[in-house]
């Protein structure tokens, strides 16, 4: 018989922040773990509808981003992509290596990174709603300006929106040395990350790619069952070789 487990813990990430995380599944599961990454804006909370599922047979841990939910704020400037690499290793470091590195949108970019630079570490990915950044400086820009002016109408810590922009093309630019399997999750309605999808088709070993209907960027959590189910399959075909 299983026994699921259920903790919640503080980690110290880059520059000692406190980084919020909480693993759930049983003890000694078969296969990898799982570690998912929400988007920016959001909090772990996000992913308990696919943890519910999941956590039944495979060990998910959930974390909260640098300045998000019950992870603590850090000083403007600190914030960057190398920040938050860093908050994602201390994560692996409790959740253990290889990974599967699963990551909705910012989550799923920057679970991309650490496989760009750490392929050693990642067991698989799970692509929601991911995008892999972009080459042209005015259009990162454009995409950085949409950051800017969505921040300023929410409630966030100051400066947390740069863990959102983009700088260089590290990503794009070496996409195709990325070796893990992957499994893509996409909404319909998301025309935004579609592009992408046909990008990571053609440039990654993709397992499945899964379109859920009538399903826009959220889709993991308005569509919970269905990406859960594509998972689960996704791990046994790992499992399987």
């Amino acid at each position: 018989m299983i026994t699921p487990t259920n903790s919640t813990r503080m980690l110290a990430g880059a520059d000692g922040v406190a980084i919020a995380t909480e693993t759930r599944g049983p003890d000694g599961p078969d296969g990898p773990p799982i570690i998912a990454t929400t988007g920016w804006a959001n909090d772990r909370s996000v992913w308990t509808p696919m943890v519910d599922d999941l956590s039944v047979d495979h060990a998910v841990t959930t974390w909260d981003l640098r300045g998000h939910g019950a992870s603590a704020a850090a000083p403007p400037g600190e914030y960057t992509r190398a920040h938050a690499l860093g908050d994602l290793a201390a994560v692996l470091d409790l959740a253990g290596r290889p990974a599967v590195l699963m990551g909705h949108s910012l989550g799923g970019f920057l679970s991309l990174a650490h496989a760009v630079d750490h392929p050693e570490d990642v067991a698989g990915l799970v692509l929601v709603a991911t995008g892999p950044g972009f080459r042209k400086v005015e259009v990162r820009e454009q995409w950085n300006e949409s950051v800017r002016a969505a921040a300023a109408g929410m409630d966030l810590p100051p400066g947390v929106e740069e863990i959102s922009m983009h700088h260089d093309a590290h990503v794009i630019d070496h996409l195709a040395e990325v070796q893990a399997p992957v499994l893509v999750l996409l909404g319909e309605r998301d025309v935004r990350f579609a592009a992408s999808a046909a990008l990571f088709q053609r440039d990654l070993d993709v397992h499945e790619s899964v379109v859920v209907a009538d399903m826009g960027h959220m889709v993991h959590v308005k569509a919970p069952a269905e990406c859960a189910a594509a998972v689960r399959r996704f791990m046994a075909g790992l499992a399987g070789g």
